[in-house]
């Protein structure tokens, strides 16, 4: 049985995860939510108490995070030390740390060797900020997913003020703008699409337009390579 790779990159908030696992569910493919990878790593920095500026603390902090992924019934579940933290990665104070400690070259290399191994055994989709660039460099499809950043803080606003949180919509879209760019001015594997990437601009679609385009191009991209 032949393995594939698909490769999804973009900024935050462009709906890559959502998009990712309705494309992974159709396809019958794994997919590895990286970005919850690096999420859990911060979650654990925070929990410990750790700066994202005291690099010697994170570096030691590391030999001992362990964050891995598993399944349970069709639900992807990551695993930060054997603890389920599914629940708890998702928060502003764990996006603000996840943007800054996922730039450091020693929290990339922990996980890269899983990931790419991952990719080895069976047919996966991933999504994150360098997949296509550094992760999957030859990925049998690649995308850029990106949307307009008002669009997007209206979207996060929205996901806010219906779990209840109390937030202000304009600060949510400058934190978008200063994420992005520090996603896209770090020193390793900066946010940037692949020469061979395809841009998708979701800002006026729909998740399951968005999803129908991802299945599409990929089928393009099996008869071009012709596997």
């Amino acid at each position: 049985m032949a393995v594939y790779n698909i490769a999804i990159d973009g900024p935050a908030g462009a709906g890559k995860s959502t998009i990712a696992k309705l494309a992974a569910k159709k396809l019958g493919f794994i997919y590895v939510d990286t970005g919850a990878m690096y999420r859990a790593l911060a979650l654990y920095f925070i929990r410990k108490g750790i700066q994202a500026e005291e690099t010697e603390k994170l570096a030691e902090a590391l030999k001992e995070a362990d964050v891995s992924i598993r399944y349970e019934a069709g639900e992807q579940i990551v695993l930060l030390n054997g603890e389920n933290v599914n629940a708890y990665i998702r928060t502003e104070e764990v996006g603000k740390m996840t943007s800054v400690t996922s730039a450091l070259a020693m929290v990339r290399e922990k996980l890269l060797e899983l990931q790419r191994k991952l990719a080895t055994e069976q047919s996966v989709l991933m999504d994150g900020r360098d997949i296509g660039t550094t992760v999957l460099p030859d990925a049998d499809l690649k995308i850029y997913l990106t949307a307009d950043a008002g669009v997007r803080a209206e979207r996060r606003y929205k996901e806010l003020v219906a779990r209840g949180e109390s937030c202000d919509r304009m600060q949510i879209e400058r934190d978008i703008i200063l994420r992005d760019q520090q996603d896209m001015s770090r020193a390793v594997s900066p946010l940037r699409k692949a020469e061979d990437a395809i841009l998708v601009d979701a800002s006026f679609l729909t998740i399951d337009e968005v999803t129908e385009k991802i299945l599409s191009l990929f089928e393009e991209a099996k008869k071009q390579k012709g596997k």
